[in-house]
């Protein structure tokens, strides 16, 4: 024992004296140059990513200046659209994109999360949870066309009785006091929440699938009920990651063209039931872009193109913000409860 210590005391006057490089990130050596070379290749294309972002951007305020010299600020709450007399304002626009995602938000965030939940708990056998989860995830392979179509033709005549239905017990309320023509602001938020569910649902099933089975484990110890557990623990934790899903997703239905032009109807009007047709900023370009020849025509829709650029990268902004603010509180929203219930 004693010729062991004395062993180990050596290692340790050998260890000191000797100088061991073990920066396992230095980079000398051979073949350093390929490393270098791998590392100019990542800052090119970061770089030319935003280089063509940015160039997007001066091509599309370019293409706009017309519209801009001509109406300003005041383009953004005119509602006057007349190519003839050349006025044009963006609010019904605006107005037709926001509403129509945000109801595409109310109904796709609550499925696409309790698809999620299901799929990624036990609740379900295996062979189940994973074929449905593959089944949500396939409807974001179908072309938005196929999705209009299918709206026009399919989900329309279905759901006109249930539209009426809202106008004849529920026209006293403005979101139903417009009598239903099938195409509308609801039968478009609907298509999109749709086509965004397959967004929300997989990104949340991949984020409560990489949580900690302790942290499960822990509440469960603790007396909490399955339920409690997913509420109390996993969706805090995963917070940050479903935020993200939802933002993802708010910019497929802000974006989303020729679905919703097929379904919304296309009226400039202003209304505030959910009934009446609509009108979104991707659906007027589709419509009358290829048609625009005045320069004011083409500057108003560039215009459009520049709100839609904005509003998109102001929610992003905004987006990044809130996962980094729910990343920071979500594990510490976790790990309150579970140290009162330990007396620290």
């Amino acid at each position: 024992m004693t010729n062991f210590f004395k062993q180990s005391d050596n290692l340790k006057e050998l260890s000191t004296e000797t100088d061991f490089d073990t920066d396992l990130t230095s980079t000398e050596g051979e073949g350093i140059w390929l490393e270098y070379g791998f590392t100019g290749l990542l800052w090119v294309m970061a770089l030319a990513t935003a280089g063509v972002l940015f160039w997007m951007s001066w091509v599309i305020y370019k293409d706009a200046q017309p519209a801009v010299r001509e109406f300003g600020l005041n383009f953004l709450w005119s509602q006057t659209w007349n190519v003839g007399q050349e006025k044009f304002g963006a609010l019904p626009f605006i107005y037709g994109t926001l509403v129509s995602s945000a109801i595409a938000l109310i109904l796709a965030v609550p499925t696409g999360l309790a698809v999620a939940i299901i799929t990624s708990e036990d609740f379900l056998p295996a062979w189940v949870r994973s074929p449905l989860g593959f089944l949500v995830e396939l409807i974001a392979a179908i072309p938005s066309v196929i999705v209009g179509l299918w709206g026009i033709f399919i989900l329309i005549p279905s759901l006109l009785p249930f539209q009426q239905w809202l106008f004849d017990h529920f026209k006293w309320i403005p979101l139903f006091n417009s009598e239903p023509f099938g195409s509308g602001m609801l039968m478009a938020g609907i298509v999109l929440s749709i086509m965004i569910l397959p967004t929300v649902a997989a990104i949340s099933r991949e984020v409560l699938l990489v949580i900690p089975k302790e942290l499960r484990s822990a509440s469960m110890s603790l007396g909490a009920t399955r339920w409690e557990t997913i509420w109390n623990v996993l969706l805090p934790s995963a917070g940050s990651g479903i935020l993200g899903a939802v933002i993802l997703a708010l910019g497929r239905a802000l974006g989303e063209t020729m679905a919703v032009t097929m379904v919304i109807g296309n009226s400039i009007q202003i209304s505030p039931s959910l009934l009446a047709p609509g009108y979104t900023i991707p659906a007027i370009l589709a419509n009358q872009f290829a048609e625009a020849i005045d320069k004011l025509h083409i500057g108003a829709l560039m215009y459009l193109a520049l709100v839609l650029f904005a509003l998109t990268l102001v929610v992003n902004i905004i987006a990044v913000l809130m996962v980094q603010l729910i990343a920071g509180n979500g594990l510490k929203n976790v790990l309150r409860p579970l140290s009162l219930a330990k007396g620290e």
